[in-house]
């Protein structure tokens, strides 16, 4: 009679701590802010808002930057908002609307199973608000330092149209190849573009005064990143090697070789004024921008991880004094330069205690001197700054571990204001989030791995765990909510799974962002190894020895990269990761490596060797924890084939397993509907199995 009662009272216990106080829906409520742009003259700004997948576009202005809706789209269709820009008279904005711009392929979207074909378009709308402009369908506008005229392309050519839509979009010109990468000279009179010709690219310069093109000192080169000098004579750009060339070593690291070259627009001359250090960290750097190359007032601006840390460097126009203007152990990245080119501001991860490097703070500095001040500081995370016309006001976005991104304004004391905090639904569940703790343990081979340990306010002994692998795989997970919608989502279901009774361990793993550049450029990892699987297992193992985790209720989730590593971990180690959920994961990392008219690649058969290795379908047969497919069918950054594979090799093994299917919707859950759905039965599926067993 004891045992029973005690039983009973353990049950109550845990039905008690397991119970919700909040639902996956309200916690995915935020109104998610993005595309923050401010104008060129004055204190004015603009910003798309995802409410629930209805999304539409604020504006705010000083002195009050109160929130102010001016658009009216009122469906959750999955058609997003990208492009925003404000006129260099602040009258007019300008965006697009429709695609993936996550996607490799950001053409139109039908994630709402329309029945009429979707497009992705071009609109302007006054700053005050007012009716919608359709200027043609296209992407990417640029609108004249005149604040008359966007420029915006299609089907690989650049159109122009009068802001307010007067006259039809016509061809600006034409010119072979597809063609992007388009600046307005400062004075409006020209337009420098790429030409983008495959194997090798152009620079190329229309003139309203000429009849035909002008091509930049052309080569055998991809030129791309064209940049204008402050007073429209000259133009900068990066230079990389065409393609070609004799077959190389697939594993082999080799430096990847960029340099900059500056041209006279008036006669063409030009020459290369830096060339990148011949070191594999001095490669061409993969981080957001590339070299964020930009000509500054007399000073020539762009990114380099020559030293191991993504950094800002500058030098005169001929390439003499070159100076380092960020050093450090940090990542600088979230890069914008000030209207009067003096001031660049940007977002950076410098340790002022150890949990920064889990965060994200504002700083701004000279475009000469290294003079880097912080302007945010504490526990939240603020990213994506712009600085407004008057050179002086900086506005960034801003969340906190338990608060969702917000636009805020930086005050002159350092301090963060928030705009548009009504938008925020009144059952948004803020004080029943809680706050991850910065981790750090080791993997097998000694390297440091590192993560965010979100617990129970009650946690009962014995209680089950989940490894979270964000995706990427170049991204960061920090210690609040993350500034990319996609995370953000994450970070809602890891806060929902802490409510149902997990402690969850989201894993920042090798070739991750933030930590410099050895653990971003690991080597044997993915197709040639997975080292960074490692980080993976040593993360669950990690769960397992704490105190009060059930070592045998350990599960695993994540989506894209984050899929391909939960299903190397499902495949690998069953034994350690009860259940787990792969998103639209790389099941097979098979690839031919061989090119028509070229010889094969002296390592080609140890690179499919160790692709095979690195790829979860070869561990069918050790295969055994529960597993949930999700996938939607017009991905376009992992193919949908990869989970038809791998449910037809669970089939043909008679493996029972779950899957939930999304028609027409993206890698990126355009729909907020879908988004929910992905989410429920994901915590679902880890309860059933983790909790209810």
């Amino acid at each position: 009679m004891k045992k029973s009662l005690l039983f009973l009272l353990l049950l109550l216990s845990s039905v008690q701590i397991f119970a919700q106080s909040f639902t996956l829906k309200s916690v995915l409520s935020y109104p998610f802010p993005n595309q923050l742009t401010a104008s060129a003259n004055g204190a004015k700004i603009a910003w798309a808002a995802n409410e629930q997948g209805i999304r539409n576009i604020y504006t705010a202005e000083a002195p009050s930057f109160k929130a102010t809706k001016v658009t009216d789209f009122k469906e959750d269709d999955g058609q997003e908002l990208t492009s925003i820009s404000i006129s260099a008279d602040g009258k007019w904005i300008v965006f697009v609307r429709g695609g993936d711009h996550g996607g490799r392929d950001g053409g139109p979207v039908n994630a709402n199973s329309s029945i009429t074909a979707p497009k992705v378009q071009v609109f302007s709308i006054p700053f005050t608000g007012g009716d919608l402009i359709p200027l043609g369908e296209g992407d990417y506008p640029v609108l004249s330092p005149k604040s008359n005229e966007v420029l915006f392309v299609n089907a690989g050519q650049i159109k122009t149209v009068p802001v307010d839509g007067a006259i039809t979009a016509k061809n600006l010109f034409y010119a072979k190849g597809v063609n992007s990468g388009y600046k307005w000279s400062p004075d409006g009179k020209q337009v420098a573009f790429v030409s983008n010709r495959t194997d090798h690219s152009f620079i190329g310069i229309y003139s309203k005064e000429k009849t035909s093109l002008q091509w930049l000192q052309p080569s055998f080169s991809k030129d791309n990143a064209p940049v204008w000098s402050p007073d429209g004579k000259y133009l900068a750009f990066i230079r990389t090697p065409g393609s070609g060339g004799e077959t190389d070593s697939i594993l082999a690291k080799r430096h990847q070789p960029w340099a900059i070259w500056t041209v006279n627009v008036n006669d063409g001359t030009g020459k290369p004024i830096w060339k990148a250090p011949e070191t594999i960290m001095g490669s061409y750097p993969s981080i957001e921008g590339g070299t964020n190359l930009t000509w500054a007032a007399n000073r020539i601006v762009f990114s380099s991880y020559e030293d191991g840390w993504p950094h800002l460097y500058s030098m005169n126009p001929d390439g003499s004094n070159k100076i380092l203007l960020t050093p450090g152990n940090f990542t600088v990245e979230n890069i914008k330069l000030s209207h009067d080119k003096k001031t660049i501001v940007f977002a950076a991860n410098k340790i002022v205690d150890v949990h920064d490097l889990d965060r994200r703070h504002i700083y701004k500095v000279s475009v000469d001197r290294a003079n880097m001040e912080a302007l945010t500081s504490g526990k939240g995370i603020e990213t994506y700054p712009v600085m407004a016309g008057d050179n002086q006001t900086v506005i960034c976005l801003s969340s906190t571990a338990e608060r969702p991104l917000l636009p805020a304004l930086i005050t002159k004391d350092k301090k963060v204001e928030l705009i548009g905090e009504q938008l925020i639904p009144a059952d948004f569940p803020l004080n029943e989030m809680v706050e991850p703790k910065h981790v750090r343990f080791n993997a097998p081979d000694g390297k440091p791995v590192y993560g965010q340990l979100f617990s129970p306010k009650k946690a009962i002994k014995n209680h089950p765990a989940i490894v979270y692998v964000h995706g990427g795989p170049q991204r960061q997970m920090y210690l609040g909510w993350s500034p990319m919608d996609y995370y953000s989502i994450d970070y809602a279901l890891n806060q929902y799974l802490v409510q149902l009774g997990f402690t969850v361990l989201s894993v920042n793993y090798r070739l991750g962002l933030g930590y410099g550049y050895d653990f971003h450029k690991p080597a044997n990892a993915g197709a040639q190894g997975a080292s960074e699987y490692q980080d993976i297992k040593a993360a669950g193992e990690w769960l397992a020895k704490q105190p009060d985790i059930g070592g045998q209720r350990i599960g695993i989730y994540g989506g894209s990269y984050g899929g391909y590593l939960t299903a190397l971990a499902l495949g690998k180690d069953s034994k350690l990761f009860a259940a787990g959920v792969d998103i639209h994961g790389v099941n097979n990392r098979f690839s031919n490596s061989g090119v028509e008219g070229k010889a094969p690649a002296p390592d080609a058969d140890l690179a499919a060797k160790l692709a095979m290795q690195s790829s979860p379908v070869t561990y069918i047969n050790t295969w055994t924890s529960p597993t949930l497919i999700i996938h939607a069918d017009d991905d376009r950054n992992v193919a949908f084939s990869q989970s038809v594979d791998l449910a037809k090799r669970f089939e043909d093994k008679k493996f029972e397993f779950e899957f939930l299917v999304i028609p027409d919707d993206t890698h990126h859950w355009m729909k907020f509907s879908n988004g929910v759905k992905v989410s429920e039965a994901t915590a679902d599926f880890l309860k059933r199995k983790l909790i209810d067993k």
